[in-house]
């Protein structure tokens, strides 16, 4: 046997070459799907079963949409904070407490007597979602790959009503707030394919901008409820923000990114028809409550099957987006995302309210897909979890916007 042979098999060990190719590869997108979706059934579960929850809880129904509220807020301000993780200490630390939240809000949730705990419990669920969803657009990369991932959020969004009343029926509430956690069933595949090392990252941490991200996106959460001084609140907060980015460009939030058009105009729009969406998911079943003798079940299997049509569509849309223009892809979203809301506020036709369902979904998931791809397309690649985060920050808000605008008009 020659030397050469002899020192060969130390070289190019068979281990040592499987570690170095597994980061690299490319995690399917259905394995993406997995690990964002279940938060959106997650926050739709309760649609159905608001009363329910008011009852076993000792308060007003009106009260009980503090649960839906403290949910969208904790998307909105987890997802800039779990970017911020993941973009200095690697996707390995994002997923880790990511688990650990829904682990723990979850368990919360099982257990808690009282709405301020159910409230906690609800906030680090949804806080564990954002992290689950960053990370999944982080390594979605193309418009065809990320429509998968915003197509089984609407689907498992459009799921969530139906299945939080089924599971509701069948065992508790608390059982069908638990359906989140199926994100934890993708964490595996996720880890074996994806690079969870660390990114050498020397600059200090940006507290104070992250501080004054949060107030600011508190305030505005709370706008619909409290809008005289949550918008007092939020001006305030966004003065010292922006003073705050002038002196620290490249901060928790970059001046680079407020200064992008491509970046502010999609975010905009991606929190419209977000709050469209999500005040139709909620005002939807009321009014065929109100307009229809339909039962219960007929009313979450019809928006089902509406839901689940507009996410079809979407995924279709996301994927022809690449071979059309944009200002076609912004048109077909600007015209559909006005039609749904229209169509609602003057359809005569109880039964078209099913449209305007599959409409809003449609609008929605589609521009989630389309418009990330936009908003990060110039962002240099350091600063990509920043954009994504940053970006969905803007369509939480309507997570947020839309249930209380809901809500409002319940009550008027």
């Amino acid at each position: 046997m020659s030397p050469t042979t002899l020192q060969a098999p130390p070289a190019t060990p068979p281990k040592a070459r499987s570690t170095a190719v597994t980061p690299h590869r490319q995690v399917p997108a259905i394995w993406l799907a997995l690990l964002a979706a279940p938060a959106a059934a997650g926050g739709n579960s309760p649609v159905l079963i608001l009363p329910d929850m008011a009852a076993s809880l000792g308060v007003r129904t009106a009260d009980a949409t503090w649960l839906v509220t403290v949910f969208a807020w904790a998307m909105a301000v987890g997802t800039p904070l779990m970017a911020a993780l993941l973009r200095r200490r690697g996707l390995g630390a994002a997923l880790k407490l990511s688990a650990a939240l829904i682990v723990t809000g979850t368990a919360v949730l099982a257990a808690a007597p009282w709405l301020p705990l159910a409230m906690a419990g609800r906030a680090a669920q949804a806080a564990g979602g954002a992290g689950l969803i960053t990370a999944a657009m982080s390594l979605a990369g193309s418009v065809r790959r990320m429509g998968v991932i915003t197509a089984g959020f609407g689907t498992l969004g459009a799921v969530g009503p139906l299945l939080g009343s089924t599971l509701a029926g069948a065992a508790s509430w608390r059982v069908s707030l638990a359906v989140g956690a199926l994100a934890l069933l993708a964490l595996p595949a996720v880890v074996r394919r994806a690079d969870l090392s660390a990114p050498s990252l020397r600059a200090p941490f940006d507290g104070r901008g992250a501080a004054l991200l949060v107030l600011t996106a508190t305030a505005l959460v709370l706008v619909p409820r409290w809008p005289l001084p949550a918008v007092a609140a939020a001006a305030l907060s966004a003065v010292l923000l922006a003073l705050h980015v002038r002196s620290r460009p490249t901060g928790f939030v970059p001046a680079a990114l407020l200064r992008s058009r491509a970046f502010v105009l999609s975010a905009g729009l991606a929190c419209t028809l977000a709050t469209s969406y999500f005040a139709l998911l909620f005002t939807v079943p009321q009014l065929l409550r109100d307009r229809t003798d339909w039962s219960s079940t007929t009313i979450g299997t019809g928006q089902l099957v509406a839901l689940l049509t507009g996410s079809a569509l979407s995924m279709a849309l996301a994927a022809a987006a690449a071979r059309m223009t944009r200002p076609r892809v912004l048109t077909i979203l600007l015209v559909c995302g006005a039609a749904a809301p229209l169509t609602a506020a003057l359809t005569p036709w109880a039964p078209l309210l099913l449209l305007v369902a599959a409409l809003a979904v449609f609008t929605t998931s589609a521009g989630q897909a389309t418009l990330a791809v936009y908003a990060t397309a110039a962002t240099p690649a350091a600063q990509r979890p920043t954009a994504i985060g940053l970006f969905s920050l803007c369509y939480q808000l309507g997570g947020a916007f839309g249930p209380a605008v809901a809500a409002a008009i319940a009550l008027s």
